[in-house]
This record gives C-alpha cells, sequence and structure tokens, in this order.
C-alpha cells in the first residue's frame, strides 16, 4: 500500500540491517530505519523507522515513528506514531497523533498530548 507521505530509500541516512544487533544509545538527526535487533535508549527530533522484520526493546524519544516491526518500551513522539501491519507493540505511546493500520496487535497505554508538549502533562481532550 502506498503511503502519501512515502519515504525514499535516498532519505534515509543510517540504517541497521535484518541479521544485525545493536545495544546502547542511538542519536540521531534526519531520517533512520532499523530493520534488526535493538535495545537501549533513541533520542532524535526526526523520523525512525522500524522494519517488519526489527526487534526493538527500547525508549525511544523522536518526532515521528512508523513502526511495523515488534516493539517493547515507551516511545515519546512530538509529531506522530505509525503504527503499520505487521507491527506488535507492547508499552506506553506518548504522541499528540496516532494512526494505528489493520491487523496491527497493541498492547499499550496510550496518551494524547498537545502537538509540541510531549514532555509536559498537558494533555489534550480526547
Amino acid at each position: 500500500m502506498r503511503k502519501d507521505n512515502q519515504i525514499e530509500k535516498g532519505d534515509i541516512k543510517a540504517f541497521l540491517g535484518p541479521g544485525s544487533q545493536f545495544e546502547g544509545k542511538l542519536l540521531f538527526h534526519e531520517i533512520v530505519r532499523l530493520d534488526g535487533e535493538f535495545k537501549g535508549e533513541i533520542i532524535s527530533n526526526d523520523t525512525l523507522i522500524i522494519g517488519d522484520g526489527a526487534k526493538v526493546e527500547a525508549e525511544i524519544t523522536v518526532g515521528t515513528l512508523i513502526l511495523s516491526g515488534t516493539f517493547k518500551g515507551n516511545i515519546k513522539a512530538s509529531v506522530k506514531v505509525d503504527l503499520r501491519a505487521p507491527a506488535r507493540v507492547e508499552g506506553n505511546i506518548v504522541t499528540p497523533a496516532l494512526v494505528v493500520e489493520e491487523g496491527v496487535v497493541m498492547n499499550s497505554t496510550l496518551n494524547m498530548v498537545v502537538s509540541g508538549s510531549v514532555d509536559s502533562s498537558e494533555k489534550a481532550a480526547v
């Protein structure tokens, strides 16, 4: 399925491929894609893509998260979280905008916040 905001391969600045494993802290600018296994902390104001074969256990703070893989942990996204099938999500999500595609398995706590206030306690009317 083609998305309106399709990201081109050339837009991705870093890539952790299938079969790769990384444990630690990842800080980045621009767009990063993970298709391997990651455990740790991820911080950025930009876009993180977690592919459908990825397994991630992390504390994530990003601008936008596009998730198709398996995730366990906490997500804070200042712009949007986009969950795409066959994503499996377990943990807490804090974001002003959430998109959930049919087929996603989500066992999460969700806090919808006013855009740009991810770290504050100000919540939007839901």
